[in-house]
């Protein structure tokens, strides 16, 4: 692929992959995939968790959900070993390909012919790998350079939505403790200071998170307003 090419494909990418928080950019990932990378007609992520789980997020199309089951249950094919083994894995022709015994014959039923998978993240708790599915067989043989390119963008986009959605995730938490901080302050009749207080000692004494404490005095505060009255 010439320069030229490279710079366009970038720009797309770019345009396509705008800040956003994890679940939408995930989306973007997939649909850009499909968009922008040749002779690829469906996408999806599979996420490793650190328990070892493994799990697909932001598929372009019901057909790859099947085609990741199968995969984890195998314990086989491009999905399972770009999430769990190796950086980047290729299969241009699943019929010839004997490295899937159990997965690819379940594949070319379903109409795919030709398989990457391409890591996309590492993390502390899980990583995740974008899974590309194409039904022309010779499809990725030569995706490497273009398929870095493609996960350089996708990484930056992916760290960018990780802050995102801590921040958003932050300010949930200190609107949670805030309303549960104001029904202490109208129960007990104290100000700010001390029910806050009063709510970080529950939270040490039940060693439980403050959020959790916040969360559970919120739940109490309405379960008592919806309970009916004896009139």
């Amino acid at each position: 692929m010439i320069n030229s090419e490279f710079v366009d494909v970038s720009r797309r990418l770019r345009a396509a992959l705008t800040p956003a928080d994890l679940d939408q950019t995930l989306a973007r990932i997939t649909a850009a995939a499909v968009e922008v990378l040749p002779e690829v007609e469906y996408a999806s992520i599979t996420i490793r968790h650190a328990d070892g789980r493994l799990e697909t997020s932001a598929p372009t199309d019901d057909l790859v959900l099947g085609l990741d089951a199968a995969q984890y249950e195998f314990r086989e094919g491009p999905c399972y070993e770009a999430a769990s083994e190796t950086v980047h894995v290729a299969s241009p022709d699943l019929a010839s390909d004997t490295r899937w015994p159990r997965y690819a014959p379940v594949a070319l039923a379903a109409g795919v012919q030709a398989q990457a998978g391409i890591r996309l993240f590492d993390a502390t708790g899980s990583n995740g790998a974008l899974n590309l599915y194409s039904r022309h067989r010779g499809s990725f043989e030569a995706l490497d350079g273009l398929g870095q390119l493609f996960t350089h963008h996708a990484a930056t986009a992916i760290e960018y939505a990780r802050e995102i959605t801590h921040l958003q995730q932050a300010v949930q938490t200190r609107q949670v403790i805030g309303q549960a901080v104001g029904i202490v302050m109208h129960q007990y009749g104290l100000d700010d200071a001390r029910a806050f207080a009063f709510l970080t000692r529950l939270s040490s004494h039940n060693n439980t998170k403050l959020r959790s404490v916040a969360d559970q005095v919120i739940a109490a505060t309405n379960d008592e307003a919806n309970r009916p009255s004896d009139t």
